[in-house]
């Protein structure tokens, strides 16, 4: 789709993968409010919280990574096209499809609405009021509101896939087999975040870790301020955005939050900013979705990465740098 819309308007094919990245590595993985993504998950359990935590903080952040990244990315089209550049030449084949046999906007929607009213009404108005003593025996040992969130999450998106598949039953070559592919599909992130939480438990049992955590809690005394930095860190370290965040929350997670119960921050702020600060530094050169992005469109990190960077990373640092603000203002 995007290959075709850029050699329709004379756009250089190297922007694509920013303005690819831009739609899915920012605002829409890590600000916008009851995002279904991973990323916006993972906190739930620490802190508390749900997909709609920091509504204010995600909005205003969302807005600085969207209008800077397409301020670049605009201003970096204009200034090939005026040049003459133009798409280019590159070698590759165009799918030819039937646009009548596919569904209406309306009902394209349908699935990302039920997710997020749904998600919504789940949490805030039924777990709410469930009588979930049983949680805390064993062998559960936790408490709803550690996973209110995340089971508000799965069963909108259980109920939005069902959905997909009434409505849709007739574009469908094969029902099981696009399950299949789907459930086959979300393996890699699974395992990936599974095994990142996994090794981040192992790194925070040892010795030498007390040193880091002293070095990372000695960066502020302000969790906000200290979870954001040690997030960003991280996740450019290890070259994944859920990754680092699993790392940074296992091993310091119930700190940060008694921090902010002792400093009266509202946990709310403390997992928007700790998802945006883990869309910063991950989109460095050695992230997987980069990598997997720029194989895609058959594009190098010589040709599109310096584009990649600006929307993902320095949009992202804006927007970090705004929410604190707004934070430690008491803004949720």
């Amino acid at each position: 789709i995007a290959a075709a819309l850029f050699r329709e308007a004379g756009i250089p094919k190297r922007l694509i993968p920013a303005t690819i990245a831009l739609s899915s590595f920012t605002f829409t993985m890590a600000a916008l409010p009851g995002t279904a993504q991973i990323q916006n998950a993972i906190p739930m359990p620490f802190y508390g919280t749900d997909t709609y935590a920091g509504p204010i903080l995600g909005i205003v952040a969302a807005i600085i990574m969207f209008s800077f990244g397409m301020w670049w990315i605009t201003s970096r089209a204009k200034k090939a096209m005026a040049k003459g550049e133009g798409y280019g030449e590159h070698k590759e084949t165009f799918a030819d499809f039937d646009e009548s046999t596919l569904p209406s906007f309306g009902f394209a929607l349908i699935p990302i609405l039920i997710v997020l009213i749904m998600n919504f009404c789940l949490t805030n108005f039924y777990f709410k009021h469930m009588d979930a003593k049983w949680l805390s025996g064993a062998p559960y040992n936790t408490t709803l509101s550690k996973v209110a969130g995340t089971w508000s999450l799965i069963l909108s998106l259980i109920v939005a896939i069902i959905t997909v598949i009434i409505i849709n039953r007739k574009r469908f070559a094969g029902i099981v087999k696009s399950v299949n592919s789907g459930a086959i599909g979300s393996l890699l992130a699974v395992i990936n975040t599974s095994s990142e939480v996994g090794y981040g438990n192992v790194v925070a049992t040892l010795a030498g870790f007390v040193i880091i955590k002293t070095a990372i809690l000695g960066i502020s005394s302000n969790p906000l301020i200290s979870s954001a930095i040690s997030v960003n860190l991280l996740a450019g370290m290890t070259g994944s955005a859920s990754g680092g965040m699993s790392i940074a929350l296992g091993a310091l997670g119930k700190t940060y939050l008694d921090m902010a119960h002792t400093m009266g921050i509202d946990p709310g702020a403390l997992h928007r900013i700790t998802v945006l600060a883990c869309s910063g530094l991950d989109a460095l050169p050695h992230n997987g979705a980069v990598i997997t992005l720029l194989g895609i469109t058959g594009l190098t990190h010589k040709q599109s990465y310096k584009d990649i960077f600006m929307v993902c990373s320095v949009g992202t640092l804006f927007a970090v740098i705004a929410a604190v603000s707004l934070a430690l203002l008491g803004v949720v």
